[in-house]
């Protein structure tokens, strides 16, 4: 009887295999197959598309093809990665499935897990969505000067969760970048420096911007700096009434991070130039009027003669 019993029991789970393997092993064979085929279906699509934002960017002058392969690079890892992630669950999901197990609860539990997990790292998540937006609309890149939450310096390393800058005095300051409020590029595409000229009220202002002008023109055809240059120098005119100075505005547009140099040796010619010119660039000083009562030079004088006469 228990001969029986043992064999009834192991034909009963052979059948069950069998039919399970007939019934839904295709099923899972062709899973597989089907997790494969859209792996690298989406390495193929993102390769493609890194080799043809890669292409664009060599065609452009105005791109850094270093930078733009970092960037492209980095995107297509994260799109890459989270394409991969999102098949492998999915591919689970179903296989899980095929065993007859009731993949509700688990998923019920994942959703709570990953619901309490959003909420203790909800600041990591906006730092990660935030840098790849960064990269992705290509804000800022490694080598440019910016003003982040009002700190300027250079950028010397871009993350995924932090930004990384050096101000002039060599300090480093890190950003996570869900928390930057104000991003200012002072180098992106090209780059500019403003001249405020302040001269005295009596000098001519159309001598004035002619002077400035042919500064201008000159540096530009200097072999070291004019490459820097992009266009001629434009100055705008008049721009206010100081108190003592007359002040004219101009503009030198330059590569990207050349415009501090540029406007140093700009202002270094035009210094030169007015002291040829003899126009003088006022500074501020005080004058005291006596009035016609107290008159220094009388005073000084009457004293001379008071004393010759004694």
């Amino acid at each position: 009887m228990k001969n029986l019993l043992t064999t009834d029991f192991w034909s009963g789970i052979s059948q069950k295999a069998l039919d399970w393997g007939i019934n839904e092993l295709p099923g899972i064979i062709i899973l597989i197959l089907a997790l494969f085929i859209l792996l690298k279906a989406a390495k193929y699509s993102v390769t493609r598309f890194k080799r043809l934002f890669l292409k664009r960017a060599e065609k452009d002058e105005n791109i850094d093809v270093t930078e733009a392969e970092k960037r492209i690079n980095t995107l297509s890892g994260i799109i890459l990665g989270g394409t991969q992630i999102t098949l492998m669950t999915i591919f689970i999901i179903m296989v899980l499935s095929k065993f007859g197990l009731n993949i509700g609860p688990l998923l019920a539990s994942a959703g709570i897990l990953g619901l309490a997990i959003g909420f203790g790292a909800q600041e990591l998540v906006r730092d990660y969505i935030t840098g790849f937006f960064m990269l992705l609309e290509n804000q800022i890149r490694t080598g440019d000067v910016a003003i982040i939450n009002g700190t300027g310096g250079l950028v010397e390393k871009i993350e995924m969760r932090t930004i990384t800058l050096r101000d002039f005095n060599g300090t480093i300051h890190i950003f996570q970048n869900g928390k930057i409020n104000t991003l200012s590029n002072m180098t992106k595409e090209w780059s500019a420096m403003v001249f405020d000229i302040g001269v005295a009220y009596k000098e001519d202002v159309d001598q004035v911007m002619q002077i400035m002008k042919e500064t201008g023109d000159e540096l530009q055809k200097d072999p070291e700096i004019g490459p820097d240059i992009i266009e001629p120098i434009e100055v705008f005119g008049l721009d206010k009434f100081g108190d003592s100075a007359l002040v004219i505005k101009a503009r030198l547009k330059t590569k990207p991070i050349k415009q501090w140099n540029v406007g140093r040796e700009y202002r270094r010619r035009l210094k030169i130039a007015f002291d040829r010119q003899n126009i003088e660039i006022p500074f501020p000083h005080t004058t005291v009027y006596w009035g016609e009562e107290i008159d220094p030079l009388k005073l000084s004088m009457s004293q001379h003669s008071e004393q010759e006469n004694q």
